[in-house]
């Protein structure tokens, strides 16, 4: 009986890391075995707390993995885009989801049951490599998050963001991306933000408008970048 899966879900995880080097046929079985999902924007996808369901691949749209303190502040911890995959760490260490996830757009994902991708990791020496070493860069991330919430004043910060996240100069202002999400994810609130942003502005670092923000003087935002709090 020939096996039927979505074309799409064959190039997605052929282009992941944690399935780069299994053969054919076990692709196959894999996207046999993944369900679509559609997300609307504000709709939850996962919910810090609940037991895991399965491994999560973007086909498109945006996404944010956040946690939330008692106080009621979000802490963004990575923005998720086309092609990448999330909630590895709840499937392989069998716990429940360690944070939130929210749809920012119109998102088509695609998930892997968990019981299945733990079949595949016992079977599979390449595949248990690939997920040993995206772990690994999960762990440096959060280590450089911490490093920056820590070492780094809010403006080094935010310049940082900013020059990671240009293309020729200048930062595109997507609908969701509104000082509160940038607040969420520098770990501060909404008008440090707006302070920080007109600061710029008035040194001529950055130029901002409705629907971009240009860098004016990439040079002195780089050096701003690495600053260190004062003691």
């Amino acid at each position: 009986m020939p096996v039927h899966f979505d074309p799409e879900v064959m190039r997605l995880l052929a282009a992941a890391p944690f399935f780069q080097g299994l053969d054919q046929t076990t692709l196959e079985l894999v996207a046999q075995m993944a369900v679509e999902r559609l997300y609307q924007p504000d709709q939850l996808v996962i919910l810090e707390g609940e037991p895991s369901i399965g491994l999560f691949i973007i086909q498109w749209g945006r996404l944010k993995a956040s946690k939330m303190a008692l106080d009621g502040r979000e802490q963004i911890l990575e923005l998720l885009g086309a092609g990448d995959l999330f909630n590895a760490v709840s499937v392989f260490a069998n716990q429940p989801h360690p944070a939130t996830v929210t749809a920012l757009e119109l998102s088509k994902v695609w998930v892997i049951p968990q019981e299945a991708m733990l079949q595949l990791l016992e079977t599979n020496p390449r595949l248990a490599r690939g997920v040993i070493q995206s772990l690994a860069g999960r762990v440096l991330h959060l280590v450089a998050l911490v490093e920056d919430l820590s070492l780094r004043s809010v403006e080094a910060r935010l310049a940082r963001l900013l020059l990671e996240k240009s293309v020729d100069g200048v930062i595109m202002r997507r609908r969701w991306a509104t000082q509160t999400e940038i607040a969420a994810r520098l770990g501060t609130v909404p008008d440090v933000i707006s302070r920080s942003l007109r600061k710029l502005s008035s040194l001529g670092l950055i130029q901002m408008d409705r629907h971009a923000i240009r860098i004016l003087d990439r040079p002195k935002l780089v050096a701003l970048a690495k600053l260190e709090p004062p003691d």
